[in-house]
């Protein structure tokens, strides 16, 4: 049986952060001493197992696994798109579809792997129309256009980019990062909320 959970005494977020939040399921995750070889397997990382967002995703052990698998694939592969600009199309795709949570965590890894944080304070603060730099307008631009539901990235977005001066392994990198975190915000989204610990 899963239960539902509610959190009568937790502070909701409302606003757009770099501050580290907390998440707060609506179904119960599975406790750390319930976990198997086969959730550990899906886990990918053992240090995930102290998440309750993978926790409770580990009730299907073989779809995180291959979740975990796309995710590590997209962000941490060399070459292509820097790391720190993959951060910042996830961070403009969960600000855009208002997960909080999301947001917070790849701003904070964006300006880590940037060292500047102008852009991103930007982007939270005030969304896609923010002044950012010629790059990084792009990056957001393409990022926010795969992620409306007109679906209205095409070939013209991809020979803007190019004009702009990105590769092609660099627009698949911005293109598979804002994909990513399309679906991946609406998965969170639907499962539980962002918290003040």
């Amino acid at each position: 049986m899963i239960n539902i959970l509610s959190y009568p005494n937790s502070k909701s977020v409302n606003t757009f952060t770099v501050s580290q939040l907390d998440w707060l399921p609506w179904i119960a995750p599975l406790e750390p001493e319930d976990l198997t070889p086969q959730h550990y397997r899906g886990l990918v990382d053992q240090a995930r197992s102290k998440s309750t967002y993978f926790r409770l995703l580990a009730r299907d052990p073989d779809v995180l696994g291959a979740r975990t698998r796309l995710d590590k694939d997209i962000f941490y592969s060399a070459g292509g798109l820097p790391r720190a600009e993959r951060e910042l199309a996830a961070a403009a795709v969960s600000r855009y579809n208002g997960c909080i949570y999301c947001a917070s965590v790849h701003a904070r890894f964006s300006i880590q792997f940037s060292k500047d944080d102008t852009d991103i304070k930007n982007l939270l603060d005030h969304g896609k129309d923010s002044e950012f730099e010629e790059r990084n307008k792009d990056i957001v631009q393409a990022a926010v256009t795969l992620t409306e539901s007109e679906n209205k990235f095409d070939e013209n977005n991809i020979i803007e980019l190019k004009t702009s001066g990105f590769s092609d392994e660099e627009i698949l990198d911005l293109i598979q990062a804002s994909a990513f975190f399309n679906w991946a915000n609406r998965l969170m989204l639907s499962l539980g909320e962002a918290a003040y610990f």
